[in-house]
């Protein structure tokens, strides 16, 4: 089976973005099979930009995967007409507080989203910016991918249910409930969502998101022959288990 490429969560870093994929390309070549876990979008400053690559490559017939993470479904929510907030969140956050960064997300758009102004007003005024090819993908986007004996998906799993009877919230929300689960799942479940400060193999599960969002590096991992390396400039390290 040919090598699998995974990028955890982006967060408007087209940067670092531009540096995994050249990575992946050097390892792999441009036919690379590459998965993306969501939250390409928020925090960052360039997410306008992180979507037109993506969007690119798809329309290019590369070989990538797109997974919905919960800020992609954030931004999607947002962008209904009537807009729509995610029942998810606690009563005092929104997307467009800052600590969630759909503010960052709009402003790649020219969007001014500070608190001073209504929301209805940025609403109408997102409507008239944001692309709406990048709506479109951000609706396509898929909530878990298979490869073997590896699922793919944004969050993670609740343990002991069956992977066709996951719901759409614990695929792009859950932490706890997974991360505290330390027997065997179906397949190895690989995913983001929580940031750690390194890649991390627990065994079960490998977490690629180390926190792009906040400014750290983004996280390019390669799966193949039921072993697991990440991927820096010096070429592909072995990502051991860690527990």
């Amino acid at each position: 089976m040919s090598p699998t490429y995974a990028i955890g969560d982006i967060h408007g870093q087209k940067a670092e973005l531009d540096r995994v994929l050249s990575l992946i390309e050097a390892d792999g070549g441009k036919d690379a099979q590459i998965v993306f876990l969501g939250d390409y979008t928020d925090r960052g400053p360039d997410s306008r930009a992180v979507l037109n690559t993506l969007i690119q490559g798809r329309d290019a017939s590369r070989n990538w995967t797109f997974l919905k993470g919960n800020h992609d479904r954030m931004f999607e929510w947002f962008m209904n007409d009537p807009l729509q907030h995610d029942p998810y969140l606690m009563v005092e956050l929104y997307w467009l507080h800052t600590r969630l960064g759909g503010d960052t997300t709009l402003a790649s758009y020219g969007v001014d989203a500070n608190g001073h102004r209504r929301e209805k007003d940025v609403h109408a005024d997102a409507l008239a910016a944001v692309p709406h090819a990048h709506i479109c993908f951000l609706r396509n986007l898929r909530l878990m991918h298979i490869v073997g004996d590896i699922m793919f998906v944004h969050a993670g799993i609740r343990p002991g249910i069956a992977i066709k009877d996951q719901a759409e919230e614990d695929l792009l929300w859950i932490r706890q409930e997974f991360h505290g689960h330390t027997d065997p799942h179906p397949k190895l479940i690989v995913h983001g969502h929580t940031p750690v400060d390194a890649a991390t193999h627990y065994g079960n599960r490998v977490n690629l998101d180390t926190g792009a969002g906040y400014g750290s590096p983004l996280t390019a991992a390669v799966f193949e022959g039921g072993a697991v390396w990440r991927l820096t400039s010096a070429g592909r390290q072995p990502l051991e288990r860690a527990f």
